[in-house]
């Protein structure tokens, strides 16, 4: 790995790393903010966060504002890109298709399958990479936006024991029920919408073997909440099947990192008391 960036932040360190990201077949960036402790040498839990479309590494480390918290608590913080990047990889037009907007699966269509497999770096090695560099506890939790929302609510589901907490701001929970996500998983998973519920919150919610309590932030304001991230569903969802969830809805506030920024604080909170 190369570090490209190193900032002093709340006494700890905000980097950016690159490496060769053998998952996804071309390089790769990640940001890590190590708090004091780590700094220090003690072994600290990992905190993923996963951004939306079109975002990169630097959105959330530049925009919300979690440094301080995760200072406070002691979490090492880990924000990937959203997908495979270069000239080699696959790309499309849109903002809602390709790079940038890699929906955190592993493809199984070409072209996309070739280095479209978000999944595997997220699950395995990206974890595997910080434990090679850093000290950790050993125990991980997954927070993220939008699509990122989407993909910590599935990655979650889809891996018990995996994560010991779970939390998601605007996140897209129904992807099969919405213009975004079925775009996204007819490109990436083919036709076949037996294989999107794999990859779909709401669907994957009734057969959960693990319990993991679900936090969620919604803005009332959201230019996207009605046509694209459909909350009450996933609330329909866990009611039928006595899933914990905390869905917390906020007049006035829309998609943006003003948002985040606003709430970022609870959800630091929410997975330092499980990691710890």
């Amino acid at each position: 790995m190369q570090r490209i960036e190193s900032h002093a932040s709340f006494g700890g360190r905000q980097e950016v790393w690159q490496h060769a990201s053998s998952a996804l077949g071309c390089a790769m960036r990640f940001g890590l903010y190590l708090p004091p402790a780590a700094l220090a040498g003690q072994p600290c839990p990992v905190l993923y966060w996963l951004s939306g479309l079109t975002c990169t590494e630097q959105n959330f480390i530049t925009k919300a504002g979690a440094q301080q918290h995760a200072a406070r608590h002691g979490l090492i913080l880990v924000a990937p890109d959203t997908s495979p990047r270069g000239e080699a990889v696959a790309d499309d037009a849109a903002y809602d298709l390709g790079q940038g907007a890699g929906f955190y699966l592993n493809a199984t269509r070409a072209p996309w399958s070739a280095h479209f497999r978000m999944e595997d770096y997220v699950v395995d090695e990206l974890p595997a990479l910080v434990g090679g560099h850093v000290a950790t506890t050993g125990r991980r939790g997954v927070f993220g936006h939008s699509m990122g929302g989407h993909g910590a609510l599935t990655l979650a589901l889809r891996h018990p024991g995996c994560y010991a907490s779970v939390s998601a701001f605007s996140p897209i929970v129904a992807p099969s029920q919405v213009p975004w996500g079925r775009k996204a998983f007819a490109a990436y998973l083919g036709d076949d919408e037996n294989a999107w519920a794999a990859h779909d919150a709401v669907a994957l919610i009734a057969g959960a073997r693990e319990r993991l309590p679900l936090l969620v932030d919604q803005g009332e304001g959201d230019e996207f909440l009605a046509g694209q991230l459909k909350p009450e569903l996933l609330q329909a969802a866990c009611d039928a099947a006595g899933h914990p969830l905390t869905l917390r809805r906020h007049a006035g506030y829309d998609h943006s990192y003003y948002f985040i920024a606003s709430f970022v604080g609870d959800h630091v909170a929410h997975h330092a008391n499980a990691l710890r």
